[in-house]
């Protein structure tokens, strides 16, 4: 199992400067991962780390900025050289019940680029049928990935959510993943990939145990 090339390891938070930047990119590419990022720093991260897997976030992290803003965002992000849009859905339009909006909300930002884009449904905030509904917009949508959580609302992955959203998408697993304990229990639910600012830990953490294994 390649795990290193499964994690997107992240570096979201408010205060985020270039600085922090380049040591996630830095950590990416000497273990072999993926880095998620800011999308004011796409730009630098795309010609700083030409060939690693560069993640941005559109709309984060409430979702609530109109669709065609979304749309301009991933539309520059693209053009900044990243490789995949880490998209936040309205979840408010959800639980209202305008399915509508919200899929297409998705749909917009996944004709605006020809690049993955992963919808970041906000499980923690969802009823398990919110959760249903959300996945299979994301669907309609011809989304590529669903998201479990910002790491930004109460709340972030858990297995029960993975397990029911891998049911219609593959699955990010984002939000208080710290170790590869963690981190495995979530690949074994059916995520595809993790997405974790400790990604340097859990890596360690899977080598050191494969090697006791091996």
């Amino acid at each position: 199992m390649d795990v290193p090339g499964r994690i997107d390891h992240t570096v979201l938070g408010p205060t985020t400067t270039d600085e922090d930047v380049l040591r996630v990119l830095d950590e990416a590419i000497q273990h072999g991962m993926n880095a998620c990022l800011p999308p004011c720093y796409a730009e630098l991260a795309a010609s700083y780390a030409p060939e690693t897997t560069i993640a941005t976030v559109v709309g984060f992290p409430q979702g609530q900025h109109t669709s065609r803003v979304k749309a301009t965002e991933a539309e520059r992000a693209w053009d900044a050289g990243v490789d995949e849009i880490d998209l936040v859905a309205n979840a408010g339009r959800l639980k209202a019940g305008d399915e509508d909006a919200y899929r297409d909300d998705v749909a917009e930002v996944v004709a605006a680029v020809p690049i993955p884009v992963k919808v970041i449904v906000e499980a923690p905030l969802l009823t398990d049928e919110e959760i249903d509904r959300a996945c299979a917009l994301a669907a309609e949508a011809d989304a590529d990935m669903v998201k479990t959580a910002t790491g930004f609302a109460d709340g972030g992955a858990t297995v029960a959510d993975v397990e029911r959203m891998s049911e219609h998408l593959p699955v990010k697993a984002s939000g208080g993943i710290g170790s590869w304990a963690d981190a495995e229990a979530m690949l074994d639910a059916g995520a595809e990939r993790i997405g974790a600012s400790s990604g340097v830990t859990i890596v360690e953490e899977w080598r050191a145990a494969a090697e006791q294994e091996g």
